[in-house]
């Protein structure tokens, strides 16, 4: 081992969420980098204090208690480089998703090329499109700008025009942006990314400079009609994220400050990381992380010519949550639900839930919402999400969930339920995986911090991800099949690496598991039946390697997509019987 790694420099990462703000330390341990441990406390953008750094100094404080070493002084500012006596840190790096939704205008010359590129882009941001100006915009210009003065946007995504193309179609959609920035008070003008045809450059210029807050110009994200290239726009992006927060909430610019310009947002780290194993790790498969957390929903996929970033406010479980019903009824949240619980009693849930986000379930009819909801608002995501992944991608059904291996989940959802298979079925019922993919929980929420880290060490995220630090729940088999409910979909058998064997012979609506240890290997010999599908071809089975996790190897034959009961009292009946076969109560 190199003594640079021995000697390695030990790294404070914080994530201030929406509900919670944690403190996460690394460090070299017996050579190698080691997640040590993290202190949490509830976050302080909001009233009373809004501030985030008195948040951030009570979770740093709570890591120290339980590092048994100093990070803050006297005066509460963080200790850096660490000391000689073993106090502080030698480095911090800071991911951020607390705060107000973006209000965001998009402009663009057509709906599905260059609007379609500023919504996604947009969409790789914790923002929400309030306003769309194209060039079939039938209203007059007047009309536009009283539209863009009452939609107050804090950032204007400005897209097409191929590299050479069209200019004077996108110089008449920009003034009216020009001149409603110019109608607002200096200190509400949006921050403006440009993003099309760069031979515009200097024009823009002319027409926007002295009437926005800032004024960006990256690389055009549709250079041709046929590529789309949204990885630079995305980097400039999350700049511009935290100097738009800077001017929103206090505390973000001495955070700024203490991390040397480190701080990223939670959903773009993520992404970063999942971008990141996507080309280290990848297969025909692709990678798929998901967090359900309180500012946001996040998806983040990585394919091998390709990775996609879709982050939703509106499906996040803090202040947002009322909102959810615009997506949604309370019916549909119920289907969800282990308990009878009706829609006036849910609808008081939410209300209370989006003004204490940080509020732990107390009672197990609170846990069962907690839990509908967060499947809910999965589901809706996944669904949204699914629609800019590539077209060319490994799949069973191209109406279905792609082919994964491995899935990553983490946020405050996830991480809240008491047991591994709470978190797995409620990944099962909201993603519906297909074939055979691994589930990994991050129960820690590490990987946006991983991913913040890795811009200041490339080595600390690898030997952390390969440290144990996430727990593998499992191998998951999911067929793909229709058939009537207890008809003989699947028979598996699985030889363990000492030559034991166990069997299973899965039946269609229900869930099966066999043991298999973390760190232990085995063989899984799979026998479909009446058509069904695991990856092979309809009908095909074969024997695959698998690795174990705390649940073993889970068999879902409820098919795809998944179709619970109409009836109230029998479909409850199932969802105990599927929690309780996963080791829940």
């Amino acid at each position: 081992m190199p003594s640079s790694l021995v000697d390695g420099n030990s790294l404070l990462a914080v994530d201030v969420g929406a509900a919670n703000t944690r403190a996460v330390f690394f460090d070299v341990v017996e050579g190698e980098y080691r997640f040590v441990a993290s202190g949490s406390a509830p976050s302080t953008a909001e009233a009373p204090f809004k501030d985030v750094i008195e948040g951030v100094r009570a979770a740093i404080s709570n890591l120290q208690a339980v590092l048994g070493r100093s990070l803050l002084d006297g005066s509460r500012d963080l200790i850096t480089p660490s000391q000689p006596n073993g106090s502080g840190a030698d480095a911090l790096v800071v991911t951020l998703s607390a705060g107000p939704t973006i209000r965001t205008v998009i402009v663009g010359l057509l709906k599905d090329v260059s609007l379609e590129s500023a919504r996604r882009l947009s969409e790789s941001t914790y923002s929400r499109v309030v306003e769309t100006i194209g060039l079939n915009d039938r209203r007059k210009p007047d009309q536009q700008i009283d539209s863009i003065l009452r939609a107050r946007p804090d950032l204007v995504v400005i897209t097409g025009g191929t590299d050479g193309g069209a200019s004077r179609s996108i110089k008449k959609l920009l003034e009216p942006v020009g001149l409603a920035s110019f109608l607002l008070p200096e200190e509400k003008r949006p921050a403006v990314l440009f993003a099309g045809n760069q031979k515009m450059e200097e024009a823009i210029k002319e027409l926007l400079k002295s009437q926005t807050a800032s004024l960006h110009f990256i690389p055009n994200v549709r250079p041709s009609l046929e590529t789309e290239d949204l990885e630079p726009a995305q980097r400039e992006l999350a700049r511009m994220f935290v100097n738009i927060r800077k001017r929103q909430v206090k505390g973000v610019e001495l955070l700024d400050l203490w991390s040397g310009g480190h701080i990223l947002p939670t959903g773009y780290a993520t992404g970063r990381m999942v971008r990141f194993l996507a080309k280290v790790y990848g297969t025909n498969k692709g990678i798929l992380s998901v967090d359900v957390g309180a500012s946001a929903t996040v998806i983040s996929a990585g394919f091998k010519g390709k990775s996609t970033l879709n982050i939703y406010p509106q499906f996040g479980l803090g202040e947002n949550l009322t909102g959810l019903l615009n997506y949604t009824t309370l019916e549909d949240i119920l289907r969800w639900s282990v308990l009878d619980i009706s829609a006036g009693v849910l609808r008081d849930y939410l209300y209370q839930k989006s003004l204490y986000p940080s509020a732990i379930s107390a009672t197990k009819e609170d846990l069962a919402m907690s839990q509908a909801v967060a499947r809910q608002a999965l589901y809706l995501a996944m669904q949204s999400a699914r629609r800019d992944f590539p077209r060319n991608i490994a799949s069973i059904k191209p109406t279905l969930t792609p082919l994964f291996e491995p899935i990553l989940a983490g946020g405050g959802a996830l991480s809240d339920a008491s047991r591994p298979g709470q978190s797995l079925l409620l990944l099962l019922d909201s993603l519906q995986p297909v074939g055979v993919t691994t589930v990994i929980l991050d129960q820690n929420n590490l990987l946006p911090l991983l991913g913040a880290a890795a811009s200041q060490n490339n080595i600390l995220p690898v030997q952390v991800l390969e440290s144990g630090a996430f727990l593998s729940v499992g191998t998951v088999v999911s067929p793909v099949v229709s058939a009537s409910y207890g008809t003989p979909v699947l028979r598996a058998k699985l030889t363990y690496s000492n030559g034991a064997e166990a069997r299973v012979d899965l039946k269609y609506g229900s869930i099966e598991a066999l043991p298999l240890a973390s760190g232990e290997t085995g063989s899984l010999s799979l026998q479909c039946l009446h058509g069904a599908d695991v990856g092979f071809g309809p009908g095909r089975g074969g024997s695959i390697p698998v690795s174990g996790g705390a649940l073993g190897v889970v068999f879902d034959g409820r098919g795809r997509p998944l179709d619970l009961p109409a009836d109230g009292v029998r479909r409850r009946e199932l969802i105990k019987k599927w929690i309780w076969t996963l080791g829940g109560e």
